[in-house]
């Protein structure tokens, strides 16, 4: 069911307001913008994993877990980015070319210079969010020539323990704010209906055991623990970064550089 995108005038103050709206108290007209917001009732309960894209700063487990993904399903499709993309490539030797693809030759879009930009793009985000028995999304995949993506697997820059270490700047903590990593973790989890999000090494044996039992399929349930616990990740995170800035000062920020124009 889609929610219709609508305009409501609120009436002047003299004229007074018209049915919920009779709360405001506003001297001029005012339009009120409601979006349009798609509310999915059809799901599938069982998913199967054909394409998955990796992108950790913690790479423990990838020799295990990369293995396994393709045991299960000689046909997956591996997207990958920067050190985790070389990682892979180390692990799958001569497999690596049916099977792993860097992001950057996916979107088209060559990553910027020190990894800044590498997944903020239309095709990935499409494929994280994209509903299956969504025609107009269906239509947008073959549009841009962009794959659903089914399992998410995402760890974030070492935020936390950078800011644990002796003579660290806040330059320093601010570069190692992960950007991309969070967008896509919580567009994953929020479209748990069809993608699995994983942000803990510790969760990749369970996932592959899943995956065995269910012929290359993750479930409802699992995919909605998943999600569960990558908001929790990501608010831990944001949590982090708030407390570190609300301790500086902006001669702690003034400090870091030697040319403020």
């Amino acid at each position: 069911m889609t929610v219709l995108l609508k305009l409501l005038h609120i009436k002047t103050e003299k004229g007074g307001a018209t049915g919920h709206l009779s709360n405001f108290n506003l001297k001029y007209p005012v339009l009120i913008l409601l979006m349009g917001i798609n509310f999915v009732e059809k799901i599938d309960n069982l998913v199967k994993v054909q394409t998955v894209l990796i992108s950790v700063s913690d790479k423990s487990g990838l020799e295990t877990l990369v293995p396994g993904l393709v045991k299960i399903n000689p046909d997956i499709r591996i997207l990958s980015t920067g050190g985790t993309y070389n990682k892979i490539k180390e692990i799958l030797g001569n497999k690596s070319s049916a099977i792993l693809t860097q992001v950057s030759d996916y979107t088209g879009q060559p990553e910027t210079k020190g990894g800044l930009v590498k997944t903020l793009d239309f095709k990935i985000y499409l494929g994280i969010l994209t509903e299956t028995y969504n025609d107009s999304h269906q239509n947008d995949l073959k549009r841009t020539d962009a794959s659903p993506i089914d399992l998410l697997i995402v760890n974030l820059y070492p935020f936390e323990e950078t800011i644990k270490k002796d003579g660290v700047t806040a330059e320093m903590a601010r570069g190692n704010i992960d950007i991309g990593g969070p967008c896509m973790i919580r567009a994953s989890a929020k479209n748990c209906l069809r993608v699995g999000s994983v942000v803990d090494p510790k969760d990749y044996d369970s996932i592959l055991t899943e995956l065995t039992l269910n012929k290359g399929m993750t479930t409802l349930e699992t995919r909605f623990r998943l999600a569960q616990k990558a908001f929790s990740h990501t608010a831990d995170y944001d949590r982090a970064i708030a407390d570190y800035l609300g301790q500086k000062t902006i001669n702690d920020i003034r400090a870091c550089y030697s040319d403020i124009i």
